[in-house]
């Protein structure tokens, strides 16, 4: 049989008919054209949802720009140029099932340094050339070829193998919470009024003059100028105990304060101690209180028996401050409250010892000390002076609001120039181990503190800043002219007995102040805002308690009879001790 042509057949066809589907001259769409193939469309996945990203993205952060894995998923129709446009209600492209919000950080494939994508389940593999993740929360960031670890939690530990991953310290954010104890409880029966928070603290400011001095008590001895001399190593001075009385009375108890309220001369009455404890408190860190006792129209801020207001606290204000024997200090002497042991005990001495003790040559005030009993005392009185002093905290002429503070001078000298006396304050600042955890990244004193004066003071001003703020708060209330600044360290660190004096530094008070970066008007701010609280309250008793976890200080209301069972059942113990 002869082959068959394929032209025979198409020639042996009617002339009216051709191959291939009938040509159709009608539209559709309503005169839409119906645009045709194009023969340089190329078919690729049937639904792809990386195939368009919002912003030149996908939905997980990695690039839509030409590569070779995009080379041949070409969107259908892309050979033929539009025929019509057609404007849609709805833009689909912007749709993705993946969580596609920008990352505003420069990212390499979705896992670049310091980006990275949240999860809630399983790592992903990072990229060939991706750093590891720098271990936030639920943030998971492989290594170089690496793969990061099966975590869907906290993970701190970045990208295992990437030239990115690190470790974090203390030093960092993920620092661990710590948990200290309130300075006093709370109970049950007190009432909550406020809560103020430090930034709003940090944000009110009130201008004042200078203050006035009202009176004068006690007497002052002449500063020893030997001990500004830098000693040397082989002979450093030992600091000695020196045993003298010195009071600290809080405000209520005082009977100049007493006489001076009946007089009616200020609304306000406080001591240095209590009064910077309040101007200085958002630098604060440790738990603290103030008990307020409003009678009438005055305002009293009072102090506890056993207030931590009374000691000096090391290292407050430090990145890794000293950690306490329930979170795992296995050095009991470097715990904060046996450093606040000693550090009280040395600036006592140590203002003590630095002054020429003569009844010949002292500086006497126009009253003797009215807290001192010759007949009950057995050590002598310490060089102290109290001078009370009135500031004028009013808004305006209508309503004058005063404060009376009681401030403390320790010492006295003569004016090299002049021969004027000169009022100190005399402080001294403590070195317990340098090297020990809670030292705050301190130098060594006895090989800097010579060279390196300014660093020394520096580290010091950071991770005590709320005990050099106070000092310098309470030097500005007395009108001292000089701050005496000492530096005492522990003749051996494993010994908190003994101690040697390394060398003093003198400063005027309001110069360090600038320093410090101390704003004395926001200091009477705080105080002009928790006073008009209170006075806008009934009247009674009240305290202001720092939570010792947050930046935050809470008012509270209380009875009448609180914290005076506790100093009866105080005595009581004593009475019966003494008898025993």
């Amino acid at each position: 049989m002869p082959p068959i042509s394929l032209s025979g057949i198409v020639s042996a066809l009617p002339a009216d008919e051709t191959w291939g589907p009938p040509t159709s001259t009608q539209t559709t769409l309503d005169g839409v054209p119906y645009a045709p193939y194009s023969k340089g469309d190329k078919l690729g996945r049937m639904a792809d949802w990386t195939s368009e990203g919002k912003d030149g993205r996908d939905g997980r952060g990695g690039r839509q720009q030409y590569n070779r894995s995009y080379r041949d998923q070409q969107v259908y129709g892309a050979g033929t140029s539009s025929l019509f446009a057609v404007q849609v209600a709805e833009d689909e492209s912007s749709f993705s099932v993946v969580d596609n919000t920008r990352n505003t950080t420069k990212a390499r494939g979705g896992f670049g340094r310091g980006g990275g994508t949240i999860f809630r389940g399983r790592g992903q593999r990072g990229g060939r050339n991706d750093r590891g993740g720098r271990g936030q929360f639920q943030r998971v960031g492989g290594g170089r070829g690496g793969q990061g670890g099966d975590r869907g939690y906290y993970d701190n530990r970045g990208g295992r193998g990437g030239r990115g991953g690190r470790r974090f310290g203390w030093k960092d954010y993920d620092k661990p919470q710590r948990n200290r104890d309130a300075s006093v409880n709370v109970k049950p029966e007190w009432k909550m009024l406020e809560e103020i928070d430090f930034n709003r603290l940090t944000k009110l400011n009130l201008d004042t003059d200078e203050g006035e001095d009202l009176d004068s008590y006690g007497f002052l001895y002449y500063y020893d100028r030997t001990y500004d001399k830098q000693p040397v190593k082989t002979t450093e001075r030992k600091l000695n105990v020196v045993d003298r009385a010195a009071y600290n009375v809080t405000t209520s108890s005082d009977p100049i304060i007493q006489e001076l309220a009946e007089k009616d001369e200020a609304t306000i009455f406080a001591t240095d101690n209590i009064l910077s404890m309040l101007m200085c408190s958002p630098r604060s860190i440790y738990s603290w209180d103030i008990v307020i006792l409003r009678q009438g129209n005055k305002v009293y801020l009072d102090k506890r028996d056993g207030s931590s207001l009374d000691m000096v606290t090391v290292n407050e204000n430090a990145a890794d401050a000293p950690l306490e024997l329930s979170e795992g200090n296995k050095d009991s002497i470097n715990a904060p409250g046996a450093l606040a042991l000693e550090a009280t005990f040395i600036n006592h001495n140590f203002a003590n010892q630095t002054v020429i003790e003569s009844e010949t040559a002292k500086y006497e005030m126009s009253h003797e000390n009215p807290f001192y009993d010759p007949s009950e005392e057995t050590d002598p009185l310490a060089s102290k002076a109290y001078k009370y002093r009135r500031f004028d905290l009013s808004l305006n002429d209508e309503e004058p609001v005063h404060l009376i503070v009681r401030t403390e001078l320790d010492a006295v000298m003569k004016n090299a120039v002049n021969g004027e006396d000169l009022f100190l304050t005399v402080k001294a600042l403590n070195e317990f181990d340098h090297k020990a955890q809670g030292s705050g990244g301190a130098l060594d004193w006895r090989s800097k503190l010579v060279s390196q004066r300014g660093a020394v003071v520096a580290t010091e001003m950071k991770n005590n800043s709320c005990k050099l703020a106070r000092w310098t708060v309470q030097s500005i209330l007395a009108g001292a002219d000089v701050m005496k600044l000492g530096f005492v360290s522990r003749a051996n660190p494993k010994n908190n007995d003994r101690h040697v004096i390394l060398g003093v530094a003198a400063y005027k008070p309001r110069e360090f102040a600038n320093q410090m970066n101390l704003s004395l008007s926001n200091g009477w701010g705080i105080v002009r805002t928790i006073v008009d609280m209170c006075l806008r309250k009934p009247e009674g008793k009240y305290v202001l308690v720092k939570d010792p976890n947050k930046p935050v200080l809470r008012l509270y209301d209380v009875p009448m009879t609180t914290f005076e069972e506790e100093a009866e059942k105080d005595i009581d113990q004593g009475e019966e001790e003494e008898e025993e």
